[in-house]
């Protein structure tokens, strides 16, 4: 027997281990990691879909990672290979490379390169592979149980989407124990009983590592199979578990990611001002043999970013502190780390300095067109006679406390917010100064105030005159406050996959899809036109990130979209929904499609708590006996939109068997209303004025003509309340 067949002989003969013979073949065998397989999620529909782009799995041993390469193998129509970073070197990648362009060339399919432990790579060996990737000649498929963001070379990372599987809970690690034990590519031919302390003990000893598992349970049963006398009849008691698996030991790596998550950790405990934490964390640092300086640098970056304006004198501080260590040096200079950890726990924090990021990637995107300099912003000593430059502008020292509104951003960058001052510390006192001063020059980027709505339909205004009417307002601010209080309820996580209703201008749709990167957006839109707005708001996101969107009628959910059937939503958001909306029709769909630990968001504008107009007359005008009576008219107007359901409380979205919880908050907006609106809303065709119609038709046009005359072409405050429902099971 030649030597060659002698060794395919004995390959053979060894029997394949149980890991490996119950490797998934399709999606739906693979146990666990629904937060990027689930029903709906990217992942899923780009393997089902075979547009699979490269991706790195990231997770420790035993999660599935070669497994679901194997799964992606069977599904796809591409030419696969597969090689690992351990054994492989350049000559064989090149080789890969050649396999790839034939098949390119010869049957005009793609390729998929599937690399094992892909951080095993060195420099030489990631870039081989790099151009190769970028112009579409493979795809990759990494696997690695280290983290991708500092062990793979970043143009190949900025190529690839990671996702990060997890480890196995106690259910998936069940489930995989009773398909070892009833499979037949497992132990299914034979009869095998376990104990449940048994059982129990090999998963919690496991740690979510799939792998270990199947190793100790092939361990237990092998040797009775050998030595059991009735195959038929196998009993694995707590005794040969225990036998069968042995304890992990964490170790401290300070070289490794410990290194970056210990700084991570303590860092985020300074930002939470902890100290208790913080100190903790520094501690294990200390006693790892962590760079102190290293430590120090990192305090100095959080006193500018996370500290910032609110405390300003901390950077220098901690600065003196860094400094003290120098001349210090340890074991003494622990004292100088201490001070200047619980001097930054204990300080006021504030963010705000990270607008300049925000205003760099905006310099960075602009076009020419779009950060070209305003008109009245432009130096008029030179050519303003001639070309106009500087005209409009107005000069804040000759108006009330040095400033007045007028747009100091770029046309294309108009209603834009760079910085965010906190509440805390010093900066509190600018803050609340700085965002009144914002509400006349910013407001603008928001969507158009509806406010009309209460009383009727809105005339039509050129887009500079819509502008200079928004330009007075905040509605940036309930916007922004509505945004902000729905994601910080639905504590959304990257895993999580979101349906959004109703959201036509993206305040919902666009943070969320950058957030939930390995779950995924579903959106619905009432019309085309809306459709187009939020792909054209989506254009810059990766092609894995964008939302799905969808045109529904938003008031029947019995008519949504049936692809959304199959799906379970971690987080569903619903925004300003309409009046006529049929809740309970909707909260029966919604429960056929909401996660067991689902959350239901609902945004709206409590239109009850409206401004009402007879408020905004002064109380020192003249003319008052004109209106009398006309305060009792309008909350009667009101009453009536709230008991006939046309502007309808929140006792609509109590759902049996979930908790209710809803926030508001009231906003002052400063918005300029013509005398064309107000006579238009005591016109007859007008809600409010078809009330007055019926209820006080002599003074209906009194009234209006008065209020026109009173209220007309000025800036008024206009008192917006903004209500977010949050439903959760209890």
């Amino acid at each position: 027997m030649a030597l060659g067949q002698g060794f395919d002989w004995l390959t053979r003969q060894r029997k394949e281990p149980l890991a490996s013979r119950l490797r998934p073949l399709t999606i739906d065998e693979v146990i666990g990691q629904d937060h990027i397989l689930g029903e709906g999620r990217l992942l899923r529909r780009a393997i089902v879909s075979d547009q699979l782009s490269s991706v790195i799995f990231y997770g420790p041993p035993g999660t599935g990672k070669t497994s679901l390469a194997r799964v992606i193998a069977e599904h796809t129509r591409a030419h696969f290979m597969s090689i690992n970073a351990v054994l492989a070197g350049v000559a064989q990648i090149k080789e890969c490379i050649g396999e790839a362009q034939s098949a390119t060339a010869t049957r005009q399919t793609r390729s998929i390169l599937f690399v094992d432990e892909v951080h095993r790579f060195n420099k030489s060996q990631q870039d081989a592979l790099l151009p190769h990737v970028e112009n579409g000649t493979i795809v990759l498929i990494g696997a690695t149980t280290e983290n991708p963001f500092f062990e793979v070379n970043k143009a190949l990372l900025s190529r690839s989407r990671v996702f990060e599987l997890r480890s196995l809970d106690r259910e998936n690690l069940m489930a995989v124990t009773i398909k070892a034990l009833q499979d037949e590519r497992g132990y299914g031919k034979h009869s095998i009983s376990i104990d449940d302390d048994a059982s129990a003990h090999l998963v919690q000893t496991c740690n979510g590592d799939a792998r270990a598992l199947l190793n100790a349970i092939e361990l237990a049963v092998e040797p009775e199979l050998k030595n059991a006398q009735d195959e038929r009849s196998i009993h694995i008691d707590l005794g040969i578990a225990e036998e069968s698996i042995q304890q992990r030991a964490v170790l401290y790596d300070k070289d490794g990611d410990a290194h970056y998550d210990i700084i991570s950790a303590f860092i985020k405990s300074i930002r939470g001002s902890d100290p208790d934490a913080a100190l903790y964390w520094m501690a294990k640092m200390i006693h790892a043999g962590e760079d102190p300086n290293f430590i120090l640098r990192r305090m100095l970056i959080s006193a500018s970013e996370d500290i910032g304006l609110a405390a300003p004198s901390a950077l220098s501080q901690v600065l003196a502190c860094a400094q003290a260590f120098d001349r210090v040096g340890l074991p003494e200079g622990q004292f100088h780390l201490t001070q200047a950890c619980l001097l930054l726990c204990n300080a006021p924090k504030s963010n705000s300095t990270l607008g300049y990021f925000d205003a760099l990637r905006s310099v960075q995107k602009a076009s020419s067109r779009e950060d070209d300099v305003p008109q009245h912003l432009k130096d008029s000593s030179r050519d303003g006679d001639d070309l106009g430059h500087g005209k409009g502008y107005r000069y804040p020292h000759a108006f009330e406390n040095h400033w007045v509104a007028q747009q100091y951003l770029p046309e294309g960058l108009k209603g834009k917010r760079f910085y965010h001052p906190s509440d805390q510390g010093e900066e509190a006192e600018v803050g609340e100064a700085i965002e009144k001063k914002r509400q006349a020059t910013w407001a603008a980027f928001y969507e158009r105030d509806e406010s009309s709505s209460v009383f009727g339909h809105s005339i039509d205004l050129s887009e500079e005159e819509a502008w200079r009417e928004r330009s007075l307002d905040a509605q940036g601010e309930p916007l922004g406050w509505a945004r902000d209080t729905c994601i910080e309820a639905a504590s959304i996580q990257a895993h999580h996959l979101c349906l959004v209703v109703g959201d036509h201008s993206g305040l919902l749709s666009m943070p969320l899809s950058r957030s939930c990167s390995q779950g995924g957006v579903q959106v619905l839109v009432k019309e085309e036109k809306n459709k187009d707005t939020l792909m054209t708001l989506a254009k810059d996101l990766p092609d894995m990130l964008k939302p799905e969107i969808q045109v529904a009628d938003l008031e029947s959910p019995l008519a949504w979209p049936d692809n959304l059937k199959g799906m379970l939503f971690d987080r569903v958001f619903l925004r300003n929904p309409s009046s006529e909306l049929k809740v309970n029709e909707l909260l029966r769909t919604l429960g056929k499609v909401l996660a067991e630990d689902g959350r239901i968001l609902v945004t709206e504008i409590d239109y009850r708590q409206d401004q009402r107009l007879h408020d905004l007359i002064s109380q020192g005008n003249q003319n008052l006996e004109k209106l009398e009576g006309f305060s009792k008219a309008e909350e009667a107007f009101f009453q009536q939109q709230a008991s006939t359901g046309e502007h309808p409380g929140p006792g609509r979205w109590e759902w049996e068997g979930h908790s209710l919880s809803s926030t508001s908050k009231t906003h002052g907006l400063l918005r300029n209303t013509s005398r064309e609106q107000l006579l238009q809303w005591f016109g007859p065709t007008s809600k409010l004025g078809a009330f007055l119609k019926e209820h006080h038709p002599q003074r209906r046009e009194i009234w209006g003509e008065e209020m026109a005359a009173q209220l007309g072409n000025q800036s008024l405050s206009w008192k917006r309340t903004t209500v977010v429902h949050h439903l959760k099971r209890s």
